[in-house]
């Protein structure tokens, strides 16, 4: 009965309709008092290892205590080479049965990332593995409409031209999006199209890989020259990231976006990092972030595996309105 009841609520929460070939849109409702709470991690699937279990644990303490609404992966879910297939145990080995704290039984909103392409890239989008655990959700590009605020997920992968020219000994799945440079073109036509046709007072952007980073992978060229001036163009908020195995929160030096990178899911601490002007944090450790919206403010707070708060930031709609 328990599980029927969830199950219903999801189908509630979630009706979907079509936007595109690529976008769906999935619809959630903000809290009473009207905010809207989640957690965002990255870079996680390690079967528990690399302190992904701690950071699992400090994310449902957290996440008890602020009442989140939900759950957003910025990819890299199943390392090193993403599922095998719909019926790989590494599903339950390090998703399910990692993230078993109650408040953490919410809808997961995931994007695909590199090491997810390196195995069967389709397998993590069917609508098999919820029902295996009706809280995961991943698809190539979407968004979540929650009333106050859009989360606009983009599938960043197949924009980075190294993973199709250089491979090395690496295997991508690239079924569904070849011929790239079509696919890509598309997404970018139907991002745009989605971003102008919002009304919500918060725009978000969520991808795998990061546009700005003083990390060890650093900025996305591809990302910098193709999906940036979309988002300045169409005033979007926050560009929330992982890939780098970091936290850092980076301003833009053209606009009002932040860039947030939650990539500390797991295995972390590569020991290298650039420099840059407009950096506010960096933490080259494990953690995840949290972020509250209301509709006039947002509130994005850094947390290690000790679940301490690293880094504060809060705004106002105005001020970021007001900025440039």
């Amino acid at each position: 009965m328990v599980m029927f009841l969830w199950l219903v609520t999801i189908i509630s929460l979630l009706s979907a309709r079509n936007i595109s070939a690529e976008f769906q849109r999935f619809e959630h409702p903000i809290n009473g008092d009207g905010t809207l709470r989640f957690l965002v991690v990255g870079d996680w699937g390690r079967k528990g290892e690399f302190n992904q279990s701690r950071v699992a644990f400090q994310m449902g303490r957290i996440g008890e205590a602020l009442d989140i609404d939900f759950v957003v992966s910025t990819g890299d879910n199943f390392y090193d080479n993403g599922l095998k297939g719909e019926d790989d145990p590494n599903f339950l080995h390090s998703f399910a049965n990692i993230y078993t704290a109650n408040s953490l039984r919410k809808q997961w909103f995931a994007v695909l990332g590199n090491h997810d392409y390196r195995g069967d890239a389709v397998a993590q989008l069917s609508p098999f593995l919820r029902k295996i655990d009706s809280r995961w959700l991943c698809l190539r590009s979407f968004v979540v409409d929650a009333e106050i605020g859009e989360l606009f997920f983009v599938d960043t992968t197949p924009f980075v031209s190294k993973y199709f020219t250089k491979p090395g000994h690496h295997k991508y799945d690239w079924r569904d999006v070849l011929p790239v440079n079509k696919y890509t073109s598309q997404l970018l036509n139907d991002l745009e199209g989605a971003l102008k046709e919002s009304r919500a007072k918060w725009k978000i952007v969520v991808g795998h890989h990061p546009i700005r980073s003083v990390g060890h992978h650093g900025d996305t060229q591809e990302l910098v020259h193709r999906l940036l001036p979309i988002l300045r163009a169409n005033k979007v908020d926050l560009y929330v990231n992982g890939h780098d195995h970091c936290l850092e929160h980076v301003s833009d030096d053209e606009s009002t976006i932040q860039f947030l990178t939650s990539g500390g899911g797991s295995k972390a601490w590569r020991g290298d990092s650039d420099k840059a002007d407009s950096l506010k944090f960096f933490y080259d450790g494990q953690g995840f972030m949290y972020v509250q919206l209301t509709q006039s403010n947002v509130e994005i707070v850094f947390y290690d595996v000790f679940g301490r708060v690293l880094h504060k930031w809060t705004t106002s709609k105005m001020e970021l309105d007001t900025f440039m």
